[in-house]
């Protein structure tokens, strides 16, 4: 929508409105208690204008502007709190706590809100850094990696180590269940046969890696 001004008093009438009508939006979120903002990008444009910042400011309504979208539900998550997608929405039940929120300077050119004392003690937030962005994602796949195991550890308290450890496990005790008396014949064929596969997986590992891999099986059977 457009609109066309053609003289001051116009203008001065229409900036008046607008001061009007960010006040009752700054009056309602006052009203209802808040007392932090975390504004997503695409909500309450409103209340991001210079005006909005300076009545809320007064009001000592700390605003953090730019909230990524995909950071919303960890946000709500984490502090127990609901999006507010309108105004007309802004009621205390709906809000999160926390004791201390804070801006703290990492480096020359890097700062960051910290959020402490919520409710929840199962969150937490890690920041990566790097010097470029393939450093960082490879990073970020590291992380998602140790965490996914953490996650599964919890979940299922059992480890098993890597690196063909389980397949030669495995192989030694098939070979071992070969001497059995009543495994004979074709059956003794079939055993070895599938505990020589199982040994071929920490044999390609191996010499994948450039080792000796006839060496790193030996050791591994030992």
């Amino acid at each position: 929508m457009n609109v066309i001004v053609n003289d001051n008093a116009t203008m001065d009438r229409l900036i008046r409105e607008e001061k009007k009508y960010i006040l009752e939006i700054v009056k309602k979120i006052s009203a209802a208690g808040a007392n932090v903002l975390l504004i997503q990008k695409s909500i309450l444009r409103d209340a991001c204008s210079d005006l909005a910042l300076h009545f809320l400011a007064k009001k000592k309504i700390l605003v953090i502007k730019d909230v990524e979208r995909e950071d919303v539900p960890f946000l709500c998550n984490a502090l127990n709190a609901k999006p507010i997608a309108h105004i007309d929405q802004f009621t205390e039940d709906k809000f999160g706590h926390a004791e201390f929120i804070k801006e703290v300077q990492l480096g020359n050119d890097l700062r960051v809100t910290k959020i402490t004392g919520i409710s929840s003690k199962k969150h937490c937030t890690i920041l990566i850094r790097g010097s470029s962005k393939l450093i960082l994602d490879e990073a970020e796949r590291s992380m998602h990696d140790a965490l996914c195991v953490v996650r599964s550890l919890i979940k299922r308290p059992s480890i098993l180590p890597g690196g063909g450890a389980i397949e030669i496990e495995l192989a030694t005790k098939l070979h071992e269940s070969m001497r059995q008396e009543e495994i004979t014949g074709v059956q003794k064929l079939v055993i070895s046969g599938f505990a020589e596969a199982l040994e071929t997986i920490p044999y390609t590992l191996a010499e994948n890696a450039g080792f000796n891999p006839l060496e790193i099986v030996s050791k591994l059977k030992a």
